[in-house]
């Protein structure tokens, strides 16, 4: 599902979301230019004015992506609650992330093995530092006892590839409701590491 453009959305914000749209169904690889500039309505020449290259439109939807999960990581890590609290409140993140702006979390997950240097370098140490601190935080879970006692790794790599599983949600005929989708999501994961 699209992020809805504002009224006046740039012609360089529309551009990144038909992108990341095209991006998530034919692949990076498979997309051009021309392909593009024809989904946006504009001349090919045209798109140029606004982007320099296919790889920069690629390297600005997974770092968007990449700072928010950041972002938000960073805000919920220094709040006083408990470990278990966090874990929760990163995974309902990743969750609306996944219903809500399907296609740029999609391209993140899915299209970052085409970045080029030295941007490919710098995701994989973002996603590896973001993991770490994942791992952190179920660490300190279990030290309180709050958690089960866990592999942390296998806990945070659970979580992440259960919420890339809601791409199948997508294509579904299901109807239920993304709410439904984040509770029932959260309790299970919840469910599974709490003490």
């Amino acid at each position: 599902m699209a992020q809805p453009l504002r009224r006046k959305s740039s012609k360089r914000e529309v551009i990144l979301i038909k992108a990341a749209s095209m991006f998530k169904d034919k692949g990076f690889a498979a997309s051009s230019m021309r392909d593009l500039a024809e989904t946006v309505g504009i001349e090919a020449a045209s798109l140029y004015n606004h982007i320099k290259s296919k790889s920069e439109i690629l390297q600005e939807i997974i770092f968007h992506a990449a700072t928010e999960c950041n972002v938000h990581l960073e805000e919920v890590d220094v709040e006083e609650k408990s470990s278990l609290k966090k874990i929760e409140e990163i995974i309902r993140f990743h969750v609306r992330m996944m219903l809500n702006r399907f296609e740029e979390y999609h391209v993140m997950t899915h299209e970052w093995i085409h970045l080029s240097e030295p941007h490919l370098t710098n995701f994989i140490g973002q996603r590896r530092s973001y993991v770490q601190r994942l791992e952190a935080i179920v660490e300190q879970g279990i030290k309180n006892k709050e958690m089960k006692p866990v592999v942390p790794y296998v806990a945070v790599l659970t979580i992440l590839s259960a919420v890339r599983g809601l791409e199948f949600w997508h294509r579904s005929q299901k109807k239920y409701s993304p709410q439904q989708m984040e509770d029932n999501m959260v309790m299970h994961l919840i469910t599974g590491l709490q003490a």
